[in-house]
């Protein structure tokens, strides 16, 4: 497993806090209007992109897919639903894998559905274990991405696809616009490298990359206004320094997004022989 900094224990344990409150009736309510969904999820991917992203993938009954950074299980338990897959949910926060636990059994996946608390660098599973591999959002929120994309390597079948997004930042930005959308981004948004080439490193193949930028500023502002509308409410769930931290976070990510400093994407690969 590779060692976590500091920082990225912060981020965690932030994440671990935020699972359990994000099931707030609220916040259910401002993620069905916004995202189409009702998981209480911390990402962006929508209905419409859970469902392209089951069409990449190629899912269907007998497939196992694996949902990585599955925090309290979107898309995964979605996509498992839709298309009669099995699914492995893996996360480090464990308050997330018992919600995600607790969802799947709700909507009668469980025999189907299995939640895993595990660090991304070092999963619990056997070489060639995957028919398919999704993550939404995790990359970015992580320091070690080409030990994890190496990962997905390991447990993936030759031949097999993984889909993610991610979110980065736009390319030949000024130090201060650098700087800025440091501040409006998630907290590892830095590679070493660019995706498609740390996908090569990792013996994965690109097929495709989508920019879903305009639909990812359009949900930010969605979530802004909505949590503006219910500011009393989310007060009482986050408390006010919190939510107002939070708010102020969307903010500039609306702002950053708008000047062109931020970018959301869509990688299709297929693992390469």
């Amino acid at each position: 497993m590779t060692p976590r900094s500091p920082e990225e224990a912060e981020v965690l344990a932030r994440f671990a806090w935020q699972y359990p409150l994000c099931q707030a009736q609220t916040m259910l309510e401002i993620e069905r209007d916004v995202c189409g969904c009702d998981f209480g999820s911390t990402g962006w991917a929508t209905k419409e992109e859970a469902e392209q992203i089951g069409t990449l993938l190629e899912l269907a009954p007998g497939k196992r897919l694996l949902d990585l950074g599955a925090g309290s299980g979107w898309p995964g338990l979605y996509l498992a639903s839709r298309s009669g897959c099995e699914v492995a949910l893996a996360d480090i926060p464990v308050e997330g894998m018992r919600i995600a636990a607790e969802r799947a059994a709700a909507d009668g996946l469980a025999g189907r559905a299995w939640a895993v608390a595990s660090d991304g660098t070092a999963l619990p599973f056997a070489d060639a274990s995957f028919d398919a591999i999704e993550h939404s959002d995790v990359l970015c929120c992580l320091e070690a991405k080409i030990a994890v994309l190496a990962e997905c390597r390991r447990v993936a079948r030759d031949a097999r696809r993984m889909v993610f997004s991610t979110i980065s930042f736009a390319p030949s930005l000024s130090s201060a616009d650098h700087r800025q959308a440091l501040t409006a981004g998630p907290p590892f948004m830095t590679a070493s490298s660019d995706y498609p080439a740390m996908l090569s490193k990792t013996g994965w193949r690109t097929e495709q990359r989508l920019d879903l930028t305009a639909d990812y500023g359009a949900a930010v502002e969605r979530f802004l206004s909505a949590e503006e509308a219910k500011k009393e409410a989310l007060i009482e769930i986050f408390g006010e320094s919190d939510l107002a931290e939070m708010m102020a976070k969307r903010r500039r990510t609306v702002a950053a997004i708008k000047q062109g400093l931020l970018r959301r994407e869509l990688f299709a690969t297929s693992a390469a022989a």
